[in-house]
């Protein structure tokens, strides 16, 4: 079965941060992704990861502002913040380094139109050129959740990801998201999991547990073992209740 991962952003928050990859490790998952830890102690998170005996799996690119209400989805593919995002590219990476993130996922923002492709295209391929040993992902994200974002479908992220061609740069495949995008999570995955280096989970509709709804995560999860996907599969949902109490979707799983 799949390796999983728990997003400690929407995962264990009953505790604070510093204690969510002990909570995590000890409900059985391998590994963590934070969306954005920057308001964190760097050298005081990544401790808590290694005592824990877990993997940090992915980051997000700026901005560290963005939260469920408010802030910037991102600015990778606004015009004219091209400088900004170089600047802010140079914190997530010693931020990456210092808590050994295997991969950053970079946002799109709210734009639109060719000239937004362009900026997106070109932060791209600067970003990979400047972090060549680092794993960097984009993901499509559906425009029910997120209004305006640029990266809305898969087709999209696919030309992206041929005009960069840049051997650092994977797509991260989210199945809440493809569920929504285009209503069929194993036929999308189907065109696009040669380029998956990251995959995250939820249930639709409600964005909870994948343990019930429209999509057929036991289904998914064989699909990913017969085609040989060896990433991580990271639970980035919102536990109806408590966190540890919504898990036998993981024990089932494992």
């Amino acid at each position: 079965m799949p390796r999983f991962c728990a997003n400690l952003s929407m995962l264990f928050t009953e505790v604070p941060l510093i204690e969510r990859p002990a909570r995590a490790k000890a409900a059985g998952f391998e590994a963590v992704e934070i969306l954005f830890p920057y308001d964190s102690n760097a050298a005081e998170l990544g401790h808590a990861i290694a005592r824990a005996g877990m993997e940090l799996a992915l980051i997000n690119c700026p901005p560290p502002n963005y939260t469920d209400a408010e802030g910037p989805r991102g600015f990778a593919a606004v015009p004219g913040l091209e400088d900004r995002f170089a600047h802010d590219f140079r914190r997530v990476l010693r931020y990456a380094g210092a808590l050994g993130a295997q991969q950053i996922h970079i946002m799109a923002g709210v734009a639109e139109g060719s000239a937004a492709k362009e900026t997106f295209i070109g932060n791209l391929k600067r970003a990979a050129e400047m972090a060549p040993d680092q794993r960097l992902t984009i993901e499509p994200i559906n425009p029910q959740d997120m209004p305006g974002y640029f990266l809305a479908d898969f087709d999209l992220a696919c030309a992206v990801l041929d005009a960069v061609a840049a051997p650092n740069l994977a797509l991260q495949f989210d199945a809440y998201h493809a569920h929504r995008i285009a209503g069929d999570v194993l036929g999308t995955w189907d065109r696009v999991k040669e380029r998956v280096a990251h995959v995250q989970i939820a249930g639709h509709p409600g964005r909870h547990e994948p343990d019930q709804g429209e999509i057929d995560y036991p289904a998914f999860f064989e699909r990913l073992d017969a085609d040989g996907y060896d990433g991580w599969v990271s639970g980035e949902y919102r536990p109806r209740g408590q966190t540890g109490d919504g898990l036998r979707w993981l024990a089932e799983s494992s």
